[in-house]
């Protein structure tokens, strides 16, 4: 019978660890999806414009013809 009883327990505990862990799964993504991504793709851009803002004062603009 305490056999049975610890079963039930661990069935129970399992479950609530389940729920923890989407839980926790689910906040993860929303972070990445709300917070990091976003972050990410401007530091992207901008340091890609960055990039190219420096080679033009360097080599100069190459589409001016003249």
């Amino acid at each position: 019978m305490a056999n049975s009883s610890y079963r039930r327990r661990s069935a129970a505990t399992t479950a609530d660890s389940g729920d923890r862990s989407k839980r926790k799964e689910t906040r993860l993504f929303l972070f990445l999806v709300a917070c990091l991504f976003p972050i990410l793709a401007v530091m992207i851009v901008g340091g890609y414009g960055f990039i190219v803002w420096i080679y033009q004062m360097i080599a100069g603009p190459s589409c001016v013809k003249g």
